[in-house]
């Protein structure tokens, strides 16, 4: 069996940098245990936080988006399974690998659906409750058509799942869920994390080029921060993350103990030594990476409904969750007051990764749904006339508007 593997990357992976870094990574790792070779390829300029794939035995590729040379490409790598990195890439590269390379596997990993993020940054913005008229935008259509073109698209929050199968009638041989894919927390490791005694202070981090992150650390420092320095004036608020402009930098206060820290070398060692995780998110979508990296660190959190989406259930929300202001602050002060109260919360969060989230399960689903495709592939294909539909007419004019640049920049 041919096993080769493409990725089209959106951008260089930058684990360091976002969860959506981190993702990708997980998903190089488990095509590299089952013996692929793979290949990643992006059109994106390299940044100076991008992981050095090639460190990994990864071939790396510069591709051009409107140029045949991507042809070329691809068929003398004749890749069995292509992944696009978001719906754009597909966008952009699906017609020519359907063309060029008709029985390779196509795979969507949509990271978190983009038109829910950008429905749900619309109705905040414009102060209306998150309805139908918000859900179904532009980026929807497009998502969603590419959803279909593909063989198989990666989910990563049951939320969305459900959202997808309930609302948007989604066939579900089209859908996989795939979360983070997390190792066990062994009793041994949890014993070795800093106690309660051993950590200072409150923390955040997340990529601030993304604008939910962005708009938490505005909320935080505007509205909760000062309310939970009044009932504890000791502690600190240590906001880590990458792509802090000077909109970011200006916001720390030494005085108000509202400290920019800048990109986290080791998010594992600041989120470690940290006493609680606040992640108060007013939109967005997928899984929060943030969440994940505080529960395998023994840092209790404190986030919204959204924030807590696809990761807590209702006998977990109670004291975590809070959408009001006041009643974050409380349970904040109460997280960062109450030993026993953040112990419970440090054993749920190792529970729910474990219980939740142990990579082995999901690995071991995802090759036998993976091994069935490659087997079955044209059979699977012909049940899917509606990506059959938007592959004919949809992409056709993706791919005379690319065929039209192409010939323009000559």
């Amino acid at each position: 069996m041919n096993k080769q593997l493409l990725i089209i990357g959106f951008v260089w992976p930058e684990p360091k940098s976002s969860a959506a870094g981190s993702r990708m990574m997980q998903l190089i790792s488990f095509f590299q245990t089952q013996g692929y070779h793979i290949t990643f390829a992006s059109a994106c300029a390299k940044s100076d936080n991008a992981f050095d794939v090639e460190t990994l035995g990864i071939t790396k590729k510069t591709i051009q988006l409107n140029d045949g040379s991507f042809d070329d490409f691809i068929i003398e790598l004749q890749p069995s399974v292509v992944i696009f990195d978001r719906f754009m890439t597909e966008e952009q590269f699906g017609w020519r690998v359907a063309e060029q390379l008709p029985n390779a596997l196509r795979i969507l990993d949509t990271e978190d659906l983009h038109f829910l993020r950008k429905g749900r940054e619309a109705a905040y913005r414009k102060h209306e409750e998150f309805s139908n008229v918000h859900l179904f935008n532009d980026f929807a259509k497009r998502e969603i058509a590419s959803m279909y073109r593909c063989d198989l698209s990666l989910i990563i929050s049951k939320a969305e799942m459900q959202l997808l199968e309930n609302r948007f009638q989604m066939p579900k041989q089209l859908l996989f869920y795939l979360p983070f894919l997390v190792e066990p927390i062994s009793e041994v490791t949890q014993q070795q994390l800093p106690s309660f005694e051993n950590r200072d202070h409150f923390v955040t981090i997340g990529n601030f080029i993304h604008p939910p992150n962005y708009d938490a650390l505005l909320y935080l420092k505007e509205t909760i921060w000062p309310k939970i320095k009044l009932k504890l004036p000791k502690a600190e608020l240590h906001n880590y993350g990458a792509y802090g402009a000077q909109k970011v930098e200006q916001l720390h206060n030494q005085k108000e103990g509202f400290l920019i820290k800048g990109r986290a070398d080791n998010a594992n060692t600041v989120i470690g030594s940290a006493k609680v995780l606040l992640a108060p998110l007013r939109f967005g979508a997928g899984l929060k990476g943030k969440l994940f990296d505080a529960m395998q660190n023994g840092t209790p959190y404190l986030t919204s409904k959204i924030g807590a989406e696809g990761i807590l259930d209702t006998d977990f929300m109670d004291p975590v969750v809070a959408d009001h202001p006041d009643t974050f602050v409380d349970y904040a002060v109460n997280c960062y007051t109450d030993k026993d109260l953040w112990m419970k919360l440090q054993q749920n969060g190792f529970k729910i990764l474990n219980e939740n989230f142990d990579k082995s399960s999901y690995e071991t689903a995802f090759l036998k749904r993976l091994e069935s495709l490659i087997q079955n592939l044209q059979q699977e294909r012909a049940l899917n006339f509606t990506g059959q539909m938007l592959m004919h007419h949809t992409m056709q004019g993706t791919k005379y508007m690319s065929k039209w640049i192409e010939l323009k920049n000559l």
